[in-house]
């Protein structure tokens, strides 16, 4: 089976807005409305990461203004309504990836966890950028024709030498065609190619009969 050639490397935000221990609530909240970002990683010494400061972490102070925590669950929430600075307010241990990591992993992170954005950090924690959402789906970007030459390349050179087999890519969906007579080849072409980075579906259409 082919290996994505992606990484979180090569789609992660390599200029990432950090912030220190000491930052202000007001300075998060600016700094977050400048850059246009959902969560902050909070740095000491020369940038290893010791948290993650989100939107999530900064609503209570809003949330708990004028009324007190009805639920013993909400009390952790209701003390971050009193905090003022990024050391009180931040998550910690951060939710971290690293550069390294496929693409595949990081979205099963933040899916489990509930993020929208993972700082991404070197075998030390030190920060090296950070990967959000939008950074992983710039694989689906990937254009027919280059998927089309990696799953010629990658999947069908391996799986099926020296046999001819027909397919179609539009708007990243590829489409086998044509007879294929090791029918126990279908499942196995269909999970090597869904783990193409950029495909979007797969579907067969060999022998006149349509399996997914």
């Amino acid at each position: 089976m082919p290996a994505s050639r992606y990484t979180v490397s090569d789609l992660m935000t390599h200029t990432a807005v950090a912030i220190g221990r000491e930052a202000s609530y007001k300075e998060i909240v600016e700094l977050m409305h400048q850059w246009k970002v959902s969560a902050v990683p909070v740095l000491e010494g020369e940038g290893r990461v010791v948290g993650v400061v989100s939107e999530a972490d900064l609503l209570p102070k809003e949330e708990f203004r004028r009324t007190d925590p009805a639920l013993p669950e909400q009390l952790e929430e209701a003390s971050k309504a009193g905090a003022v600075l990024a050391e009180e307010l931040m998550s910690s241990p951060a939710i971290t990836v690293h550069p390294d990591a496929p693409v595949a992993e990081a979205a099963r992170i933040m899916a489990r966890k509930h993020v929208k954005r993972l700082p991404v950090v070197n075998g030390l924690g030190m920060l090296e950028g950070v990967v959000s959402r939008s950074d992983l789906l710039k694989v689906f970007l990937r254009p027919d024709e280059e998927l089309e030459e990696e799953i010629r390349r990658s999947v069908l050179t391996e799986l099926t030498p020296g046999v001819d087999v027909d397919f179609a890519v539009q708007d990243g969906v590829v489409t086998l065609l044509g007879p294929l007579r090791d029918r126990a080849l279908v499942p196995l072409l269909a999970r090597a190619i869904r783990a193409v980075e950029g495909v979007v579906d797969v579907r067969m259409e060999l022998d006149g009969a349509v399996a997914a």
